[in-house]
């Protein structure tokens, strides 16, 4: 994918998880640059339903913006930066605060795969506390030492929920992240429903995610279409 393609489809990416519920005035989305593994783009400081092509900026994976034009990054740039060091399989991030997500990073009830279109949860989503590395804080990730902290935090996990805060989405394409964050806000509601019932809740096991994951990363190509229309004129 050339870089213009893909500053296209980060803007779109964008917009879709805000038409998706998945941002709101607040989140951001990037890729790792496709020629150049040290490097990732993301748009400048911007609501993200505004995000266009030119607002995209390249930055290396210590979170120094190359080609800033007098456009401000992100304070929260080293949140992608320390994923894209520490894990050279991500391609693209996502980071949001779905009111949906939130409650399973402030309680000891742990965020599951209630069906298969979140099967990437199955293999256990992590909560990063910032409190245990670096006590009371503003709680963002607006330097290389959180980012690290956090990036460790994930470990080799899809999804890491930040504790009062949010949740990150990682993928092996842009695609992929952008589907992800968009079905484990999803997923949250649902799990959320079902414990409403009452009982035991019949989540999917770690090969059951595994297994299924594996089809929707061969068919997420189906689902970015039509997200993409959405927000395409």
């Amino acid at each position: 994918m050339d870089l213009a393609q893909l500053r296209s489809d980060l803007a779109a990416a964008s917009r879709i998880l805000v038409d998706q519920h998945v941002f709101d005035a607040a989140g951001h989305v990037s890729a790792r640059h496709p020629g150049d593994p040290n490097r990732f783009l993301m748009s400048r400081s911007l609501a993200p339903e505004s995000v266009t092509a030119d607002d995209i900026i390249e930055l290396s994976v210590n979170g120094e913006s190359l080609d800033p034009r007098g456009r401000a990054p992100f304070i929260e740039r080293f949140l992608h930066s320390s994923v894209y060091a520490r894990r050279p399989d991500v391609m693209a991030i996502a980071h949001g605060h779905s009111p949906a997500v939130v409650p399973f990073g402030l309680t000891g009830t742990p965020l599951r795969a209630m069906y298969h279109n979140a099967a990437f949860l199955a293999a256990g989503v992590p909560v990063f506390d910032i409190r245990d590395r670096f006590g009371a804080t503003d709680i963002v990730i607006s330097s290389p030492e959180r980012g690290a902290a956090m990036a460790e935090a994930l470990g080799d996990k899809a999804v890491l929920l930040l504790r009062a805060h949010g949740f990150l989405a990682v993928g092996p394409t842009l695609p992929a992240a952008v589907f992800r964050a968009i079905f484990t806000e999803i997923n949250a509601r649902v799990q959320l429903q079902a414990s409403t019932l009452g009982g035991p809740i019949a989540a999917l096991d770690e090969e059951e995610g595994r297994l299924a994951d594996a089809v929707n990363l061969a068919t997420v190509g189906r689902s970015w279409d039509l997200w993409m229309k959405r927000v395409t004129p």
